[in-house]
């Protein structure tokens, strides 16, 4: 049988190839009609067509990653990954000989760096490398890459680097293959390390960062306690602080030569384009690269079995959690489809074993599980929060025991068919995009996954049977088998910092360009010609019962629905309403328990989902488009019939107050607490916030009474999927039910932010190395759509992108932050203004510096005209080739119902920007931005502050955990 399929796929391939110079596979069958490439130097390249807009999202994606680093260099793949945004010698350099002496010196003195133990002498190498650096600087071109980027009209320029793969990421336009193939081959053949020093410091920034992550750290021991033997266990992608200390970029040139090669690529590709022209202009800047024939085997020894279990202890800032794992095969193992099928079984947020034996019944505050799945090896994960005076041994217990039903068999066998509906679903949102097809194809290479298997992973999937996962949970799942973290809360013993080194601004040389640049600048392409969304056309209005207005866009591309019942209030107006929304969720009816209507939904692969905003209310039916109706019907039971349960509200206020607690050790949460504080005042805090009191007062009836009376209010209905328009209204009518007239939303008193007439700094406490600083600004101006070419101009020069201003100060040149941003926000609503912001997280050591460089830029801007055109072209090729389809024509319509407009407000920001200068931003920085007051918000641990400096900015006011989040 497997002879025959490879005889199928061999004359699919030939068949296919048969027109064209160029062979390539496909698979009967697969939707997306890919084509599999193989150059003759080993390239792989995936495709496939989408033409729904002008644009292509492309991955070049390299099968090395953080397993395959140096055990004496480890983050190796991580900090190259981000040393291949410096340049070749082509581009990234004004002069590259002179350059080229300089650099190689750089070279040599971090291998005498990095073997030199005495503290003294490391440091005058170091200030000796740092002057050759800045030497360098001057000839060097920082971010030119992504000026060329920016030149062609790209957007999201990205990579990430994980334990498998190394992977860059661009979406371009149509018409821009020709030139971002020519670009990303220099980048990949001729890579020169540069800007080493000061990319180190900016990589220091993201490890201090992990550093506090509680979810890194257990995600750590995870891969340490399952793989002792393998570099998944035995070391991190981003490094050791001593290994992050001690680099060599000799080190670096050998990786890249290595396992950059053609034969250990693949370039992932979904799009506007010809596929036989791509093929060939890949091959045409790709076809020379040379192959490795001896890329080195990762060699690990074999994991010996686990014969009890592996326990540690992980400390932390965080709430308290607890984390099981096994160990399992791999990708591209059988137990791949086994855990993915066993794990919806046991949790899929809606019907699992864990959603209604642990969640739904409240047993612990919350429950889920996963499978992690790598190239080499994989984890199946279970974890738990524990209720108020819960233990971690006790939710262990309660994990243990849904491992064990499983083994059992304790579940129902229709749940395997409802699994593959649901995953179907899942498969289908996920392949509807660009994105979600190039990564895809990622994840096959990486994984060393043949794409047929991938297209009938559903037809495998639904081959498995009830006895098949019953074997594999008990061949997986044992208790000496495993490994048990828990996580405790508190000062991390082992916690560190590196160090703030003393570093050289480097020169921007902003209005330097390399001759590649000006080739890539004045080359021609066909331009693409914008489209706007026009309202009147590209959706429709309609009418359903009780005068109900009904947003309508057909879905074109998939088998799935979703319906939205959109509610002009929110928690401004009733701060109860998101508590009433959460305990539906655990209320029944009359006539079915809340665990039969989850299941329920489940089987017809659908979900209902009720939140509020500040000012807005969505109800979400989505799913199988032929389930609509009984997902309606399902819904409207459940609101008109919820029956109270006292012991669930209990349950639920005393989870709520738990896990409020719990926000108040996450920096996320706190910083959040503090912008929104700082934004809004004390008093909207305390009026939107329930108090422990308050919340403990509320009685089922009263809430119930809410849900009763929310569904019966106005509202606009929002549907996006394949039914026509007739028949969503006749749905509508026939499973909306609703009273002859409906009841009148209350007026919403809106509350603005702020206003800041004075410069004052709020310190909230949080004991962590690294500072959350925001600054913001709110002058009372409002919406008017005649500033909006200005501002957006003004935001793409000043804070766009990796190309922009603070992009170039706060992390390429002073080494500062590892993310940092500012710009002037736009309004969301008539009443709301324009805000000024900056964001950045950094040291504490480093707070002065960044807060000082932040006020030299925002108010002293910066004066470019080669970084203001390349701003301008790219503003102007972006706008070209965007395009509002699907869904979000009926949330854009819905944003400019907002301001007032019933039309696109693009198309007047695309004819106004192309005849702006460079005086025109200059004009909007003197008008918006300059010498405004701000409100400081910093996140930290005063002691490691120096607050001296922050009373010279304003007076300090310092507010507690109970001040910001409002109990």
């Amino acid at each position: 049988m497997k002879r025959y399929l490879l005889f199928a796929a061999v004359i699919v391939s030939v068949l296919a190839a048969s027109c064209s110079k160029y062979k390539y596979e496909k698979v009967p069958g697969d939707p997306l009609k890919t084509r599999i490439y193989t150059l003759d130097n080993g390239l792989k390249v995936y495709m496939s067509v989408n033409k729904e807009t002008p644009r292509i999202q492309t991955y070049i994606a390299v099968r090395v990653g953080g397993k395959n680093d140096p055990s004496e260099t480890t983050g190796l793949a991580h900090y190259f990954e981000h040393l291949m945004f410096k340049g070749t010698e082509q581009f990234g350099t004004s002069d590259y000989a002179a350059e080229k002496p300089m650099l190689e010196e750089i070279e040599s003195l971090f291998e005498v760096y990095r073997k030199t133990t005495d503290e003294a002498e490391r440091a005058a190498i170091y200030h000796r490398i740092d002057s050759v650096s800045y030497e360098a600087s001057k000839i060097a071109i920082p971010n030119e890459y992504d000026k060329l980027m920016s030149a062609i009209g790209a957007i999201g320029t990205n990579a990430y680097t994980a334990y498998d793969q190394t992977v860059y990421v661009e979406d371009i336009p149509s018409n821009q293959i020709d030139n971002w193939a020519k670009i990303q081959a220099d980048r990949f053949k001729n890579i020169v390390i540069r800007g080493f020093h000061t990319e180190l410091e900016t990589i220091y920034e993201e490890k201090n960062m992990s550093l506090t992550s509680d979810g890194r750290k257990v995600y750590e021991n995870i891969l340490s306690s399952l793989f002792p033997n393998h570099p998944y266990g035995r070391q991190t992608v981003l490094g050791t602080q001593e290994s992050l200390k001690n680099p060599s970029i000799t080190n670096v040139k050998m990786y890249h030569d290595t396992y950059y090669v053609p034969n250990n690529m693949a370039i992932c590709l979904s799009g506007d384009f010809d596929p036989d022209e791509m093929i060939a202009t890949i091959d045409k800047y790709f076809g020379d690269m040379k192959p490795n024939e001896n890329i080195p085997a990762l060699q690990y020894e074999p994991e010996q079995p686990i014969t009890s279990p592996v326990v540690r202890d992980v400390y932390g800032l965080d709430a308290e959690n607890i984390t099981l794992a096994w160990r399992m095969g791999g990708a591209a193992s059988a137990d791949a489809d086994l855990a993915q099928l066993t794990s919806d079984i046991l949790y899929n947020g809606q019907a699992g074993m864990m959603d209604l034996d642990l969640n739904q019944q409240q047993k612990v505050l919350v429950a889920y599980g996963y499978p992690m799945i790598m190239a080499d090896y994989g984890a199946f994960v279970l974890q738990g929060r524990p209720k108020a005076g819960q233990t971690l041994d006790e939710v262990k217990e309660l994990l243990l025991g849904e491992v064990a039903k499983l083994q059992a068999g304790e579940f129902d066998e229709t749940m395997l068919k409802a699994v593959i509906n649901n995953r179907k679903v899942q498969i289908e949102q996920y392949l509807d995009s660009n994105d979600g097809r190039a990564d895809a194809y990622v994840n096959a290479f990486i994984n060393g996954i043949d794409w047929k298997d991938e297209v009938e992973q559903l037809d495998r999937l639904g081959k498995i049977s009830k006895q098949d996962v019953v074997d594999f949970a008990n061949r997986i799942f044992g208790d000496q088998n495993m490994a048990v973290i828990y996580k405790h809360e508190g000062k991390d013993p082992n916690e560190q910092k590196i160090s703030k080194p003393t570093i050289t601004p480097i020169a921007t040389n902003r209005d330097a360009t390399s001759a590649f640049l000006q080739e890539i600048q004045s080359s021609q392409v066909k331009p693409i010609e914008p489209v706007f969304v026009d309202f009147q056309k590209d959706m429709s209005k309609l009418e359903a019962q009780a005068g109900i207005p009904v947003l309508y866009k057909k879905n074109e591309t998939t088998g799935l629905f979703n319906l939205m019942y959109v509610i002009e209030t929110g928690t401004n107006t009733d701060p109860v309403l998101n508590l009433a929304f959460q305990y539906l969720d655990y209320l029944g009816t009359s006539q079915k328990s809340a665990e039969q209507i989850k299941q329920e939904f489940y089987n017809i692969a659908c979900g209902y989902g009720i939140t509020a905003g500040a000012d807005r209310s969505y109800v979400s039916l989505s799913g199988l488009s032929e389930n609509m109706p009984a997902a309606m019907q399902l819904f409207e039971e459940l609101i008109a019939d919820a029956q109270p349960n006292e012991a669930i509200l209990e349950n639920l206020k005393a989870d709520m107050i738990k896990a409020r607690a719990d926000a108040k050790l996450n920096q996320g949460a706190n910083f959040g607490a503090l912008n929104r504080y700082a934004t809004f005042g004390p008093e909207y805090v305390r009026k939107n916030t329930l108090t422990d009191e308050q919340l403990q007062a509320l009685t089922s009836e009263e809430l119930l009474d809410k849900i009763k009376a929310f569904a019966n209010l106005e509202h606009t209905v929002l549907y996006y999927g394949p039914k026509s328009g007739n028949e969503v209204v006749a749905d509508l009518k026939a499973y909306h039910k609703t009273p002859a007239e409906l009841t009148p939303v209350a007026e919403t008193v809106r509350t603005r932010p702020l206003l800041t007439p004075e410069n004052r700094v709020i310190m909230a406490e949080y004991d962590a190395k690294q500072i959350y600083f925001l600054q913001i600004s709110n002058r009372g101006e409002t919406f008017d759509p005649a500033n909006d070419a200005a501002i957006a101009l003004y935001n793409a020069y000043f804070g766009g992108g990796m190309n922009a201003i603070v992009f170039q100060e706060m992390r390429e040149a002073r080494s500062l932050a590892y993310t940092a941003q500012a710009f002037l926000s736009q309004p969301g609503r008539l009443d709301r203004p324009y805000m000024y912001m900056a964001f950045i997280a950094t040291q504490n050591d480093k707070m002065g510096d960044a807060i000082d460089a932040f006020q030299e830029i925002i108010n002293n801007m910066p004066e470019s005209e080669a970084a203001f055109n390349l701003a301008k072209e790219s503003l102007i090729a972006r706008m070209r080739t965007d395009r509002t389809i699907k869904s979000d024509v009926l949330w854009s319509y819905l944003a400019a119902k907002d301001l007032g407009i019933d039309y696109d407000r693009s198309k007047a920001i695309f004819e106004q920007v192309q005849h702006m200068t460079l005086d025109d931003v200059k004009a909007t920085q003197e008008k918006w931005v300059k010498d405004r007051n701000y409100t400081y918000c910093i996140l930290g641990d005063s002691k490691d502050l120096d607050l001296n400096y922050l009373r010279k900015i304003g007076p300090i006011q310092f507010v507690s955990q109970e001040e910001i989040f409002g109990y």
